[in-house]
């Protein structure tokens, strides 16, 4: 009767109407987008629509278990891991084989083109005990199984065929399964026969990750890196007119009938974010200055979370907006590694994260692709599609996470950053793409400049001479680009890889990155927001070597040339030569440029509100001399 009373509507709607009575009523409604009507029996039954902000991630189980297609069959197992218990080198293979191996590509159960629907858990299956197909206790073949959330893997013999991501034929890469019943001391050799990718960082030392049940339980070890005899070739197959590639190890697992997971980077799932942000929600001490909150629902219904972090809700609607999101693409799990080590810095007890807290406005979306995150995809989403490349489309009902993050940076006043986390197959370290215009009259780099000072803030992982900033035409639909359109001056996309780091000291030069490291280039990038609005003018100007000063930083941040082998700008300056004929034409003498800079510098960012910080972490033109 309640119901009735806000709908506004006569007391034989407590019975139901027909669908003609119905439309008549509606027309004599309010226009309101909260009235739902739906229809039982051949009768029409008002409701209110779902209260999408009054709810986080915690609620009725129809509200936040995951949602999966409804043709994906799910084992009826909770995976769960442990996490690292101590720092893991993970030193990169060193030694490259070839080896020739013949290969058979079993055939795919057939999955529909397109997403007609999904539901609660998927079909769920509880098969019998794997072992009763083993011939004999003695048996030594191996028990493979990926129907479980974010696994990938087809048909199987020990040559293995990735699935494609549904409703696609392409985009094999990220693999995630699990094996019963090994041997100890017995070499196995796998080799997955689909991969589509010409280059791949397992060519430059990359490892598989492995985690045994057995390990974790006795040494309290969770996912390390594994494998000898690494090998990735083209197999002399084709799919679509693409040549395939094979990925090629051997390893010898540590214990006798164990469960053991293999993986293309560190897993994490949908249920791994819903279950880190009920301890958010949990914790009455993150209410005042944490908001966790829906910003949509995924075409298949799965909740996407967005959370709002910053102290005083008067004042946060006035102070600058940083907006960061990850995992576009399911695969490239190193991103939501790297929010995870954002979230836990922003909400801790430190200084610095009180400051950040008091000086930003900060919108975090950290899983924009739950769907195929859940279904193990490696890039697309269920429509289909790259999330990565709608970002210009107005198909609000076939892309909406990507449509609810554009709306909502258009309602915000002043967007300082947006930084989509992404995670790189072919490139090891971290480093951005960004936006600038080559045809501006001036070409003050103001989008180098953030990028520049987080390279100084972690010189272990972050590379800025692998950076770019060219906006290509074949990116206009990403958010980069289409932000950077909008009139957001530092949209970026932070890349990190997954294998690991190429450069700084002999303690993390040549090793694997771990989900510490992950975490810790998010701690990074949240202390280089505070080093890009400190008024601390040590950071930007006055170096005793004043010409060597002017000079290095002109090579940095204003000429077309960089430091190292790696370009900032297209292939075509890679030509000594054409770079010396670039920088004969530049009318303005250098020092002059660098005099424009930091008065620009200085001017864009005095239009935020002052830092009061102890010390100073990057001293930019002195790290640069």
């Amino acid at each position: 009767m309640q119901l009735l009373q806000i709908c506004r509507l006569p007391h034989r709607c407590s019975v139901g109407l027909t669908s003609g009575d119905c439309f008549s009523v509606m027309r004599s409604l309010p226009r309101s987008t909260q009235l739902v009507f739906g229809f039982q029996s051949g009768r029409a039954v008002p409701r209110l629509r779902e209260p999408r902000h009054l709810y986080g991630v915690a609620g009725h189980a129809s509200q936040v278990l995951s949602r999966w297609p409804k043709e994906c069959e799910v084992i009826g197992e909770k995976i769960r891991h442990i996490g690292e218990r101590v720092r893991e080198c993970g030193g990169l293979l060193s030694e490259l084989l070839t080896w020739v191996i013949l290969v058979a590509i079993d055939s795919v159960r057939e999955i529909p083109n397109i997403f007609s629907g999904s539901c609660v858990g998927g079909q769920r299956i509880y098969p019998r005990d794997a072992l009763e197909s083993l011939s004999s206790p003695d048996d030594t073949t191996l028990i493979f199984e990926s129907r479980f959330e974010s696994g990938n893997l087809g048909e199987f013999d020990y040559e293995l065929t990735l699935r494609t991501d549904l409703y696609t034929e392409k985009h094999m890469q990220w693999f995630y399964f699990r094996v019963r019943n090994t041997r100890a001391g017995v070499s196995y050799r796998f080799t997955i026969t689909n991969l589509l990718k010409v280059s791949s960082l397992y060519t430059q030392g990359q490892l598989p990750l492995l985690y045994s049940e057995k390990k974790a339980q006795a040494l309290r070890i969770g996912w390390h890196r594994t494998g000898q005899d690494v090998v990735y070739y083209h197999n002399g197959q084709y799919h679509l007119d693409q040549p395939c590639f094979s990925l090629s190890w051997t390893l010898c697992f540590p214990y006798d009938q164990d469960t053991c997971y293999l993986a293309h980077c560190y897993p994490y799932t949908y249920a791994d974010l819903r279950a880190y942000l009920s301890v958010i929600e949990g914790n009455s001490g993150l209410a005042a200055f944490c908001r966790v909150r829906s910003l949509c629902r995924s075409l298949a219904g799965n909740p996407v979370p967005i959370l709002t972090v910053s102290t005083g809700a008067g004042a946060a609607s006035l102070r600058p907006v940083v907006v960061l999101t990850a995992r576009v693409h399911p695969g490239e799990t190193s991103s939501s590694w790297v929010m995870k080590g954002v979230l836990d810095h922003l909400l801790g007890s430190s200084a610095d994260a009180a400051l950040l807290r008091s000086a930003f406005l900060f919108k975090l979306v950290p899983m924009l692709n739950p769907d195929g995150v859940i279904v193990g995809n490696h890039r697309c989403s269920l429509s289909g599609r790259d999330l990565n490349r709608t970002y210009r489309s107005r198909l609000r009902e076939l892309f909406p996470t990507v449509w609810a993050v554009r709306a909502m940076i258009r309602r915000e006043r002043t967007v300082l950053l947006y930084c989509d986390f992404h995670g790189h197959n072919q490139q090891q370290n971290a480093f951005t793409f960004g936006c600038e215009d080559p045809r501006s009259a001036g070409r003050h780099p103001h989008e180098r400049v953030f990028p520049l000072m987080l390279s100084k803030n972690c010189q272990d992982m972050f590379s800025f001479q692998s950076c770019k900033f060219e906006v290509q035409r074949s990116k206009e639909g990403t958010g980069r680009v289409t932000l950077w359109r909008m009139g957001v001056l530092n949209s970026l996309t932070l890349e990190t890889s997954l294998c690991g780091s190429s450069i700084g000291n002999h303690r993390q030069k040549g090793t694997h990155f771990n989900t510490r490291d992950l975490e810790m280039l998010g701690v990074c990038f949240c202390r280089t927001l505070l080093d890009y609005c400190d008024p601390d003018r040590t950071k930007v100007c006055v170096s005793p070597s004043h010409d060597l000063c002017t000079e290095r930083i002109s090579d940095f941040l204003l000429g077309p040339m960089s430091w190292g082998t790696k370009t900032l700008r297209s292939k075509k300056e890679r030509n000594k030569s054409h770079l010396a004929k670039v920088r004969e034409k530049i009318p303005q003498p250098k020092e002059k440029k660098v005099n424009e800079l930091l008065g620009s510098y200085a001017k864009t960012r005095s239009a935020f509100p002052p830092l009061s910080r102890r010390g100073s972490v990057v001293h930019l033109l002195v790290c640069l001399c």
